[in-house]
């Protein structure tokens, strides 16, 4: 398929997907009802639902499935590892912490959100530190340093959990499961998203090139080092917003470059926008089946991003190797 037939048709199955989040949940809201809401003219409580409590859920499961998936495409080309999604680098545990400890203090969700915030990048400055030393950062010494740091992470996490009282394990569990019931402040996210993929697509060229390897990058006038820079910078403010706002959620950054490689190739001036595109459909439709599943129970988002992903993309990566 083309690139904008297909970028195209990625924007309507996401709008089809936002608008199957506003209408499918324990109360079910008629699609014939849904312009007037929309524009403001509706009324009742079918517009308070939609307007108070999942439209801005919808929204911002578009911004994190979006900022995971855009980040993972960059983490990939930095690393140079088809195994590298936005959390190898520890920053998700750093945030992990944080919010654990803000839950544990019985902080509200701002404040939850501030010490997620302040974990992530605070994990991002330790990691770049220490893979940087006194000389000049390699990607191999950076992943091994994210992934050192990202043990660390796990085990403080372990040591929260294990002392935390009974009543804050739920609330602890779900956070880390990937939780966007309380996700109701979507458009720093959106604006994180959207400056993001701005930032990215100017680069494209120069991440096809990164991705044939170093030195045929800086042979053909890349500059290396700033652009590796640039990615890890990038792709750690992308992955601290989403971490931020919906918790660890998984996956996502990790199989939907793969997937869309498998389907239209590794040039990124397409890649990083279909990406952009196909986590937030990944992420909505999960969503929507979170609170659906068994309403009006809800279900921990990330748990469902795995169920709906993993048989796509094993479908999708038997099909590639049979062709």
């Amino acid at each position: 398929m083309r690139p904008l037939p297909l970028l195209i048709a990625l924007g309507l199955l996401t709008v089809l997907a936002l608008l199957l989040a506003l209408m499918v949940g324990s109360i079910t809201v008629p699609a014939s009802e849904l312009p007037a809401i929309l524009f403001g003219e509706g009324s009742g409580i079918h517009r308070d639902i939609v307007l108070q409590l999942r439209l801005p859920r919808a929204l911002a499961a578009l911004a994190v499935g979006g900022l995971l998936a855009l980040a993972g495409v960059q983490m990939q080309v930095l690393l140079g590892n088809p195994l590298a999604d936005p959390y190898i680098l520890g920053i998700s545990g750093g945030a992990a912490v944080g919010a654990l400890l803000a839950l544990l203090a019985g902080g509200a969700t701002l404040a939850v959100n501030g010490a997620s915030l302040a974990g992530a990048l605070g994990s991002m400055v330790l990691v770049f530190g220490l893979a940087h030393g006194r000389g000049v950062w390699s990607p191999t010494r950076l992943l091994l340093t994210g992934v050192v740091v990202a043990a660390g992470w796990g085990a403080v996490i372990s040591f929260l959990l294990a002392v935390a009282p009974q009543q804050n394990l739920p609330g602890m569990l779900f956070w880390l499961m990937g939780d966007l019931s309380h996700a109701d402040r979507p458009l720093p996210a959106l604006l994180i998203l959207a400056l993001g993929l701005l930032l990215s697509l100017p680069q494209a060229r120069n991440l096809n090139l990164l991705a044939r390897g170093e030195l045929q990058a800086g042979a053909l006038g890349v500059s290396v080092v700033p652009l590796r820079l640039q990615l890890y910078l990038l792709a750690s403010l992308l992955t601290a917003a989403a971490v931020t706002i919906g918790g660890s959620i998984g996956f996502v950054g990790l199989v939907v470059p793969h997937m869309l490689r498998l389907l239209v190739g590794s040039d990124h001036r397409l890649l990083l926008p279909a990406s952009v595109l196909s986590g937030a459909i990944l992420l909505l439709l999960a969503d929507t089946l979170a609170r659906t599943v068994i309403a009006p129970q809800q279900l921990p988002v990330g748990v469902l991003t795995a169920l709906v992903g993993v048989p796509l993309f094993l479908y999708l990566l038997q099909r590639g190797y049979r062709a």
